[in-house]
């Protein structure tokens, strides 16, 4: 089955843009001759007779015991680079261990399965993560060559225990950080001091070990692997593997008078493509919409009279054995569709995956070229597909496609001198081993300032020259590293429990009221005891499901950096979940609006300031609003983050200047570095977002260019045309 003509049939009467992309011959070299002569054996039980070139470099690299990241596509044998030279090693010197960290937990499964059969029946690999059985934990740790885990593991089951790991640290020689593209804004700079502190341990030790990181998606990958690990790289990016042809198309979002919506459309494609065996991955922006595409779904295949347990969904807050489950069902083959959020983007091999569908733009260039490489992978043709929401940014891909297929992808924002993050990882290094001098200086110049605050506040205490943590509790498990906020809330049914969310999270999605959907079944929220961290949920089955209703308020502290019209500050945002509003499975009308009494959260960071000082009164109310509106949609795309690291507020009268004003901020305590990268690059963001709304074709404003689903005013005092002169005339010719 064609994909790209039944995509035509279905949405022909709307915008279609198609890109093809033709296949690409590889290139090969000579398996190495210094090459130990099992792995020789092996990789030709694999069919494996030659490497690609990129393959051969970052053995010769690694092998001489030198840093190296390796940059190249979507399934180009990238495991390889890395699991050849430390097989080697360990053939060569049997004492020799390796550290894997992969971002998920699929991952790590995926690719356990995979060096198992590659690796010398001597060479013993073992997964080590959260769902590993305690009675099995010691025996791994006395025994395995190769360990298989991921940061969050490392960061809170590792080094804290340090000394039960000593002989494995002493003999470590290499790690692995594999998806590093992965590693970014909070995640990453939690990634970073997490592996400084494995460093600083593996120094006691006496060990130094060598690191190779891999990227099929990245623009500044020394920059990262510097940020990520202290060390510098040699790069390996000239890419020897051969592609596949692919087609990709973008489709435009549903006319408002359409009775359909992105949803429907993308479970409406699964089906019509599981249907037919045509294997297919579904990404989702956000957990409820997997849930809401897979119900469409497989309505749709019994509609069809075809098997609806042939597509499931995949995402994080599933129980460890679901999660199992599931991966068992896709790696043999048994489902022909998955429904996932990103938790699937990386590097797991499903095989035989012939078509992509994006519900959504995936929030950066990185992630649309991440997805869209799942498809065809091992030379085949593959078909992707993105349906645009109906929201400024989306629309804004399609009318002009070339900024998809034409431009780079973006630099990957880490700042592992956040000083929250520094605060946290400082916290839990001192607990393991005291700090002296040298190893401050290891976490970077923000970290000795950072380090004498927290000597102030009683967290640290100096003796001997070296900081203490004084404290008997470890600080590891109160450390969420995949944001600020550690806590997390468990989902409790009559049935037992669902699985579990982050506090900030639950207050927007397991409030009292909301719909919660998980694996096709539906449930309502009862009630929310964030004191006891527990939601209380009943099976139901309503027409509609919930979104939660945030308002911002920003205030700021410190001037950063200056410019006519436009400041770099330090800020204090508050953010409250003050309802929620009922929407329709079909169309996603708002059908009501409940309002809710829940604690704000309130934390610092790093916003712009535009002074629209020309914009004094009623009449131009509409036109700051619309200019925040046009500003923060096409941020992310010249930030080259997603669109949930940024937030946004905008006032006719700013408290600080009592004038109109738009902010524009990073949506993480501390910020990453992103609004430092908006203000340096203001004028090309000012362009695009004149650019979003000039080459819109309507006049009053629409979801193609400055009516936002995530709007908090609902939409309302919108003027088009008001922006549109102020953004022009903030051009540098206007000036």
């Amino acid at each position: 089955m064609d994909g790209a003509p039944v995509v035509r049939r279905l949405f022909g009467h709307r915008q279609v843009e198609l890109r093809e992309f033709p296949a690409v011959r590889g290139e090969f070299t000579d398996l190495p001759e210094q090459l130990h002569p099992e792995l020789q054996k092996a990789l030709s039980r694999f069919g494996v007779e030659r490497l690609y070139s990129h393959q051969t470099q970052a053995f010769e690299v690694a092998s001489q015991n030198r840093d190296v990241a390796v940059v190249t596509s979507t399934a180009s044998g990238k495991s390889l680079c890395y699991n050849l030279p430390i097989l080697q090693a360990c053939l060569t010197e049997p004492a020799a261990r390796a550290l894997y960290l992969f971002p998920t937990k699929a991952l790590a499964q995926d690719q356990a399965q995979k060096l198992e059969a590659l690796a010398p029946p001597s060479i013993r690999v073992a997964t080590y993560d959260g769902d590993t059985p305690y009675g099995s934990r010691s025996a791994i740790r006395r025994n395995a060559h190769l360990l298989l885990t991921n940061p969050d593991m490392l960061h809170v089951g590792i080094l804290p225990q340090y000394g039960y790991w000593r002989k494995f640290l002493q003999a470590l020689r290499y790690i692995v950080v594999d998806e590093m593209h992965a590693y970014r804004g909070v995640f990453g700079a939690h990634v970073g001091g997490v592996l400084r502190r494995l460093r600083r341990l593996c120094a006691w030790h006496n060990a130094d070990p060598t690191i190779i990181a891999c990227s099929a998606t990245i623009a500044n990958p020394a920059e990262l692997f510097e940020a990520l690990t202290g060390k510098t790289p040699t790069v390996v990016d000239r890419d020897g593997a051969p592609r596949g042809a692919r087609t990709v198309l973008l489709v435009d979002a549903p006319a408002e008078d359409e009775p359909s919506s992105p949803n429907r459309d993308t479970a409406n494609l699964l089906a019509e493509f599981a249907a037919h065996r045509v294997r297919t991955m579904v990404f989702c922006r956000a957990r409820v919409t997997t849930e809401l595409v897979l119900r469409r779904a497989r309505s749709e295949l019994e509609r069809q009279h075809a098997d609806p347990a042939q597509i499931d969904s995949y995402r994080g807050g599933y129980t460890p054995a679901e999660r199992r489950q599931i991966e068992g069902a896709l790696f043999s083959g048994r489902l022909t569709g998955l429904v996932s959020t990103n938790a699937m983007e990386l590097g797991v091999d499903v095989g035989g995956l012939d078509a992509v569908l994006m519900n959504g733009y995936p929030g950066s260039l990185s992630s649309f070229w991440q997805q869209t490489g799942r498809a065809g992978r091992g030379g085949r043709a593959g078909l992707a597909v993105m349906l645009a929401h109906p929201e400024p940014l989306e629309q804004f891909l399609v009318r002009e496609p070339g900024l998809v297929f034409d431009r780079p992808v973006e630099n990957a924002v880490v700042n592992p001198g956040n000083p929250y993050v520094l605060e946290a990882q400082l916290r839990c290094a001192a607990h393991e081993r005291a700090l002296s001098p040298g190893d401050l200086a290891m976490f970077g110049p923000n970290a000795p300032a950072v380090a004498e605050a927290m000597q102030e506040a009683g967290d640290l205490v100096e003796s001997a020259g070296a900081l203490y943590y004084p404290f008997h509790d470890p600080p590891a498990p109160k450390v969420n590293i995949r944001g600020i906020d550690g806590d997390t809330v468990r989902l409790r049914t009559a049935g037992g429990e669902l699985g579990q969310m982050e506090r900030w999270r639950a207050k927007q999605q397991a409030h009292e009221g909301a719909v919660y959907l998980h694996r096709g079944e539906t449930y309502r929220v009862v009630s929310l005891d964030l004191h006891a961290r527990i939601a209380e949920l009943v099976a139901d089955k309503p027409e509609y499901f919930t979104t939660p209703n945030v308002q911002t308020v920003v205030e700021p502290r410190v001037e950063l950096q200056t410019a006519p019209g436009v400041l770099l500050l330090g800020i204090t945002v508050t953010t409250a979940v003050v309802g929620y509003l009922i929407r329709a499975l079909d169309g996603e009308a708002v059908l009501n609006e409940h309002t809710l009494d829940l604690p704000p959260e309130t934390y610092d960071s790093i916003g712009i300031r535009f002074d629209l000082a020309s914009l004094v009164g009623e009449e131009h109310f509409g036109t700051i609003h619309a200019v925040e509106h046009a500003l923060t949609a096409v941020a992310p795309l010249i930030a080259g983050c997603d669109r949930g690291d940024l937030g946004s507020a905008w006032y006719v009268v700013s408290p600080d200047t009592m004038a109109p004003a738009v902010y524009v901020f990073d949506s993480t305590p501390g910020g990453t570095g992103l609004c430092e990268k908006l203000y340096e690059v203001r004028d090309t963001w000012l362009e695009a977002a004149n650019r979003l709304l000039s080459t819109c074709p309507c006049e009053e404003g629409c979801p193609a260019c400055v009516l936002s689903p995530r709007c908090e005013s609902g939409n309302q005092l919108l003027d088009k045309a008001g922006a549109i002169a102020w953004l022009r005339a903030q051009s540098p010719g206007a000036r």
